[in-house]
């Protein structure tokens, strides 16, 4: 039997659409736009190179045959500009908005460049979509919004308090989505990613996410560090999954479905302790041993102790079935990480 996606698949290869996806170059972007082309799609592709690379661009185009990549058309711009904005949505049927800084160290030590991009940005975007009448508008939520609520695991009616600057920022987003929902009758759906890991997600540089980070370390024999006594969880999302949900909400059809917003993730959590012992036995799982143990340092600021998403509302309304648990996830990323490591 065909699930949702399976069946949402089919029908695209067999009417083609006009995706924008802001944040084209960066990890989550580069995999919509290789999905998307490889179910014969047209895309407009927004990145300003600031977290994006164009290596993630150039690896995408030679997953593709050439007619596929022919239907991907790239604007270098900011989201920060609204005439860019406009630019990139004439035309458009769907809006996938992936483009924001990310990482709650990053917003601490510039708050102010962070909510340029990810509030006045996400603003710019909802104004230009709204003035070009695309048919649905999806948008990179984040699990940071749930910040001090103690509740595992995490349902989406209930939120705490913001514990950065980062988390405030995708907080705004979700209050102007809702806003935009109610006043103007646009269509949008926010998702609330967790901790989504995968092929193309960079590991360098002071706020890389902790998979590629770790593995990228362990390659080169280096240190792991470890925030805290590693009994830290999160809910690790393979990137297939979070692919996933963004062209079920995008096509969804049932209008009680729209102005929501949704957890993504698997609806498991793993401790970083476990992690790190994942991620060295996938390696000497390829003949590699990496000399590596973990370093433990402080806590860090505006980290939440626990996370672990409840699925079931993506399930129940979107069609949403998450394909990759961790080991999977991990099992294809790192050839990927090993193939590609610097």
């Amino acid at each position: 039997m065909n699930t949702p996606f399976e069946s949402l698949k089919h029908k695209l290869t067999h009417s083609q659409q006009t995706w924008l996806i802001t944040g084209v170059a960066g990890f989550i972007g580069s995999n919509l736009l290789e999905t998307l082309l490889k179910l014969n799609q047209k895309v407009i592709g927004l990145d300003n190179f600031s977290t994006g690379f164009q290596h993630n661009l150039d690896e995408v185009q030679s997953l593709v045959s050439n007619e596929q990549w022919s239907n991907f058309r790239f604007i270098e711009g900011d989201i920060r500009n609204l005439n860019t904005c406009h630019e990139a949505c004439k035309g458009v049927d769907y809006v996938l908005h992936q483009a924001a800084l990310g990482s709650v160290p990053r917003s601490i030590n510039d708050p102010i460049t962070t909510n340029q991009s990810n509030i006045d940005g996400f603003l710019n975007m909802l104004v230009a979509a709204r003035d070009a009448n695309v048919k649905n508008f999806v948008y990179a939520a984040s699990s940071s919004t749930y910040g001090d609520h103690p509740a595992l695991p995490k349902v989406e009616d209930r939120i705490g308090k913001p514990l950065s600057p980062y988390a405030v920022t995708k907080l705004v987003n979700e209050l102007y989505a809702d806003v935009f929902a109610r006043t103007y009758n646009f269509k949008i759906i926010g998702l609330r990613y967790f901790n989504v890991f995968g092929p193309r997600q960079n590991p360098d540089g002071a706020y890389a996410a902790v998979i590629p980070k770790w593995t990228a370390s362990m390659l080169k024999g280096e240190p792991v560090y470890i925030n805290g006594d590693g009994e830290t969880s999160r809910d690790f999302c393979f990137i297939a999954n979070a692919v996933q949900a963004n062209l079920l909400a995008a096509c969804v059809e049932n209008e009680e479905a729209r102005n929501q917003v949704y957890n993504v993730a698997v609806g498991d959590r793993t401790t970083l302790n476990v992690l790190f012992s994942t991620l060295k036995s996938e390696l000497l799982r390829h003949g590699i041993a990496p000399n590596t143990q973990p370093n433990y340092r402080d806590f860090r600021v505006g980290d939440v102790r626990h996370s672990q998403a409840d699925v079931s509302k993506a399930k129940s309304l979107l069609g949403y079935e998450p394909t990759h648990r961790l080991a999977q996830g991990v099992k294809l990323a790192m050839t990927w990480y090993i193939k590609h490591k610097q």
